[in-house]
């Protein structure tokens, strides 16, 4: 398995079938019976904020669905610069590529406290051997996964800042209450967005001078969207 570092918290061996989040996850067309094939502990872990789940290019036993919080994928360029390609939310899959790779190709960093389900590799063969649905599934995932990918690059590394900052904003709404949009330190965004931290943290406040964005908490992290509109126009 994985070795885990200290700070990370072990909750023990998860049970799938009572996952609040399964019907998101890669698991949500399993019967009882493709169950019974998992014999392999599908681990479920906690990591704080700025904790390294994997790192690029690490060799790979398991991967990863996410339960809580966010997680950011990382990669460092030729010239040594670290850009964030994803980010990921409940229900989303990380570190596919490693059942054809058998490494990760980015660094999986926690944005916010997040709660995990490691899947040792074994259990993903097996599984997607005997199970079509989870073959789909997983199928589904990783060519979701490669959309994503591309859609962060073009939709947030072209235009103005304006433009990069509000397509964040839109991309960053809850699933559950689309008015509400959750955010992260400004240095990650600038990572995703190719700016500035000064350069972000002036047009979020632009945009909540300008009655786009109405703040829920005092670190900037919270907000309830006002007006989308204005940002899908941007």
């Amino acid at each position: 398995m994985i070795p885990l570092k200290n700070e990370s918290a072990w909750r023990g061996t998860s049970d799938c079938r009572l996952c609040a989040v399964r019907d998101m996850a890669l698991f949500a067309d399993l019967t009882d019976q493709d169950f019974g094939l998992i014999h392999a502990p599908i681990d479920d872990l906690a990591f704080q904020a700025d904790e390294t789940v994997y790192s690029e290019g690490q060799p790979a036993l398991g991967i990863f669905t996410l339960r809580q919080g966010l997680l950011k994928l990382v990669r460092v360029s030729t010239d040594g610069r670290q850009r964030i390609v994803r980010v990921l939310r409940p229900g989303d899959v990380a570190g596919l590529e490693a059942l054809a790779t058998a490494r990760y190709d980015s660094e999986a960093v926690a944005l916010t406290p997040v709660a995990i389900c490691r899947i040792p590799l074994e259990v993903v063969s097996r599984l997607g051997q005997r199970s079509p649905r989870l073959q789909a599934r997983l199928m589904g995932k990783w060519q979701n996964a490669l959309k994503e990918a591309d859609d962060w690059l073009a939709q947030l590394n072209f235009g103005s800042a304006r433009q990069r900052v509000a397509q964040l904003v839109l991309k960053m709404r809850e699933a559950a209450e689309p008015t509400r949009v959750t955010l992260f330190r400004r240095e990650d965004m600038g990572a995703m967005l190719d700016l500035k931290l000064e350069t972000v943290s002036r047009e979020v406040s632009a945009l909540v001078r300008d009655g786009v964005l109405e703040p829920l908490d005092r670190l900037g992290r919270h907000y309830r969207l006002i007006d989308a509109r204005s940002l899908e126009a941007a």
